[in-house]
């Protein structure tokens, strides 16, 4: 490439610049109006919708045709969308803490980052921000790829009067961080149980003779091993790593490099329809019914319905035989074969809750 060439190529890119500023300018004009219009309609209601977020992101999928991939593109529209937003009003999204943590990476990834992250000391805080209006929406960890559910969150589910309004699924690297800058010197290690789950065969491997101490968050361990120094470590991301000034000691220590996690978006709004949907439940059967478990699912064996999801949990304060059933399956509460199929479950059941119907995670 000659220097004229060179020239006009960046010629071409502050032109196209300067075109692209344009336009996001005028898409925040008219979000705006939006908000004025359905303010004039009587809509005073949350500026978010889960499901036309889901749609936007959808389409500009649909319509890429690269050299970005899909995921940078969606990344891109959640930032632009993220950012219109906030001009009507900030969302606040409460997150287990602190800062750091990969739950917070699950909020970013949702809302972008023109929100007001709240970092909560644990999962009961997040639900209870919620419901008191502290937060917009909070999102929880709701399961791992190697290390299973996240009993926490199903707990409060099954008491909450909050609705389940999205998902995020966040693939997860661990690292391995700490102020030494020398493996063999590290002789505690601080994590999440579930981190130290997915990370099991790496530390018996490299650090067998190393103390694991678990503790509430994979931030909380990266400011132990910030405040502890020498000869401490901690299992976390590379954002917990920059943020406490650690060293990366090992990057991807995860057992399995498909590790991922699986995010749950609690609020008090049930989204729409948009076709590519999941509906979450819980439910009990009653005591002492042969096969009263296999009555409650035939119902979605009939309607063909796809489970996708079925967690059991023991009841708090109920003898051990007595269990919830969470279940997800494709389909919206809106659809009538579902609604039927709903009705059938509810008439074996001896506790049933439907927790929401909300759209499949886009990425």
């Amino acid at each position: 490439m000659t220097p004229n060439e060179l020239a006009k190529a960046r010629e071409q890119i502050d032109g196209l610049d300067e075109q692209i500023q344009s336009l996001i300018s005028q898409r925040a004009r008219v979000a705006q109006n939006v908000a004025h219009i359905k303010q004039r309609m009587g809509d005073t209601g949350d500026h978010y919708r889960p499901s036309r977020e889901v749609e936007v992101l959808r389409r500009a999928m649909e319509r890429n045709s690269g050299p970005l991939t899909d995921e940078s593109i969606a990344r891109l529209m959640r930032e632009i969308m993220s950012a219109c937003l906030s001009l009507e009003s900030p969302l606040t999204i409460s997150y287990l803490g602190p800062e750091g943590t990969y739950t917070q990476a699950a909020v970013l990834k949702h809302f972008g980052d023109s929100v007001k992250a709240r970092p909560t000391a644990a999962i009961d805080e997040i639900f209870r921000d919620v419901e008191s209006g502290a937060a917009d929406y909070g999102v929880v960890p709701v399961e791992n790829s190697i290390g299973g559910v996240v009993s926490h969150t199903l707990d409060a589910l099954a008491h909450t009067k909050l609705r389940i309004c999205g998902e995020v699924t966040l693939p997860i690297h661990h690292h391995l961080l700490s102020k030494d800058a020398d493996l063999s010197k590290i002789t505690k290690v601080y994590s999440h149980a579930q981190s130290f789950a997915q990370c099991r065969k790496w530390l018996d491997a490299r650090l067998p003779k190393a103390d694991r101490e678990t503790v509430a968050s994979n931030a909380a361990a990266a400011q132990l091993a910030q405040d502890q120094g020498a000869g401490v470590a901690a299992i976390a991301s590379l954002q917990a790593g920059q943020l406490y000034e650690l060293n990366i000691l090992a990057s991807n220590i995860e057992d399995d490099p498909s590790n991922t996690t699986r995010f749950l978006v609690i609020g008090k709004q049930d989204p729409t329809p948009t076709g590519e949907d999941i509906t979450s439940i819980v439910l009990s059967a009653h005591r002492n019914q042969p096969g009263a478990l296999f009555k409650l699912l035939q119902p979605f064996a009939d309607a063909k319905l796809d489970l996708t999801r079925i967690e059991s949990r023991p009841m708090k304060g109920s003898p051990v035989n007595d269990y919830f059933f969470f279940v997800d399956f494709v389909g919206h509460t809106s659809n009538e074969l579902v609604k039927k199929a709903l009705d059938d479950v509810r008439s074996n059941a001896a506790f049933f809750k439907i927790l929401g119907s909300y759209p499949l995670a886009v990425m």
